[in-house]
């Protein structure tokens, strides 16, 4: 496993880079898009280098 980076936290345990039992990402840093022309909350970010873990969902 990469190396677990502890200033990005994720909870999203789906994802190719997340830390396996620990809340983080284990990429060095990400990048953060949007998914509306002009973003008015969270809801309207999302984490662009997410990537599915093998086996996707479950």
């Amino acid at each position: 496993m990469e190396q677990i980076n502890h200033n990005i936290q994720c909870s999203v345990n789906t994802c190719a880079h997340h830390a396996g039992e620990q809340d983080y990402c284990t990429l060095r840093s990400i990048r953060v898009g949007c998914c509306a022309a002009q973003p008015k909350s969270c809801d309207c970010t999302e984490c662009a280098s997410f990537q599915m873990r093998r086996g996707g969902c479950r």
